[in-house]
């Protein structure tokens, strides 16, 4: 067998499309990540069960996802499975959740005990304190990075850890062996300048720069409040993270909705408590950013790697797909046609990770090198 390989497939019936999705895969390897749409969520047990005893893999993390995704396709409200397995290196990698610990000492590797490296998180979104609980988990790992998503799902969500579990974080941390890069997506564009709040209270923001907000705002879009009522559904608000540099370079931020204005006071609330010192800036998010942005990403990711990918996990948000690129499968068209055509999984989350934050609206690939 191949060291990664990757199967998906819709059907209204559970077994059928486990069976459709592992057609393509041969026996074998060490870990398997499998995402299944909400549909499924009742079958769950029965759907690890099938992979394992297909592929002899014990080892599985995942969850559910209103959408999934494979390479080049997306699966939005249907009944759908799909799997990516991979061979690693002996004791680089240990699965945990709530009822199974990741281990003190990090993973087993040939060499002995040493620290994980990094780990693919998936995490229940009403968990309370969940972004405490994401900072934690960067924190037993050696980089300090995470990647991955929370669950999405109008009814009961799930994640896969060798069992279905529910609540808290659960994944597979990974040692340094297994080698992997992954960069994020923020799907707009910033506008303007940066500018320091100077006057705020809870998710209002009065001042910037010491000038009223709104016409700091206005003016950074370039446009009266008439022509903010079309330019606000575009609009977001950045927090840019003190210290962090994103991917490629630049300062790494947090877009928030921007959720009101008060013309008279000159004053905008934005979808997250800021304050007074934050920098922000403001971004626009159309379908061109949206593509643009995805593929600065993709040439990033490239520009890290001296061989083509072996495989990639892409967690996005679950108002990306469709919604933002115009087109069912276009954005995992666009990942395929530039990445290549390697074996894909994912899911579409109710809020993406990376690094030790919890972010929105991106998109989180992570690929093996």
């Amino acid at each position: 067998m191949t060291d990664w390989q990757a199967g998906h497939a819709a059907h209204a019936d559970w077994r059928t499309a486990t069976l459709q999705a592992l057609a393509g895969i041969e026996r074998g390897g060490s870990l398997g990540f499998v995402y299944v749409t909400e549909a499924m969520v009742p079958y769950a047990t029965e759907i690890l069960a099938l992979a394992r005893e297909h592929t002899g893999i014990a080892d599985w993390v995942g969850t559910v996802g209103i959408g999934i995704c494979a390479t080049g396709t997306e699966y939005f409200d249907t009944p759908a499975v799909a799997l990516l397995t991979g061979r690693l290196p002996p004791g680089a990698h240990a699965v945990f959740s709530g009822t199974a610990r990741p281990p003190r000492r990090g993973v087993r590797t040939p060499s002995g005990a040493e620290a994980a490296h990094c780990a693919i998180v998936h995490a229940d979104p009403h968990t309370p304190d969940i972004d405490e609980l994401i900072e934690d988990m960067s924190g037993k790992v050696a980089s300090g990075y995470l990647a991955g998503g929370l669950s999405s799902s109008r009814g009961p969500t799930v994640q896969f850890a060798n069992q279905v579990v529910s609540g808290g974080i659960s994944g597979v941390m990974l040692s340094a062996e297994v080698r992997l890069a992954t960069r994020l997506t923020q799907g707009c564009a910033p506008v303007g300048t940066r500018h320091r709040v100077t006057q705020a209270e809870k998710n209002i923001i009065v001042t910037l720069d010491g000038r009223p907000a709104l016409d700091v705002m206005l003016e950074a879009l370039g446009c009266d409040l008439k022509g903010l009522r079309q330019a606000a559904r575009n609009t977001f608000v950045g927090i840019v993270v003190a210290g962090a540099e994103a991917a490629g370079g630049g300062d790494d931020y947090l877009v928030r909705n921007l959720v009101g204005i008060d013309p008279q006071s000159r004053l905008i609330a934005i979808g997250d408590t800021v304050d007074p010192g934050t920098t922000v800036l403001f971004c626009r998010r159309d379908q061109a950013s949206a593509r643009g942005d995805l593929l600065r990403m993709i040439y990033d990711l490239k520009d890290d790697l001296d061989a083509p990918p072996r495989a990639a996990l892409y967690h996005a948000c679950v108002g990306r797909g469709e919604s933002m690129f115009g087109a069912a499968g276009a954005e995992l068209g666009l990942i395929r046609e530039h990445l290549g055509a390697v074996p894909l999984a994912g899911f579409f989350a109710n809020g993406e990770i990376a690094r030790n934050r919890l972010y929105g609206y991106t998109g989180v690939l992570t690929v093996f090198a």
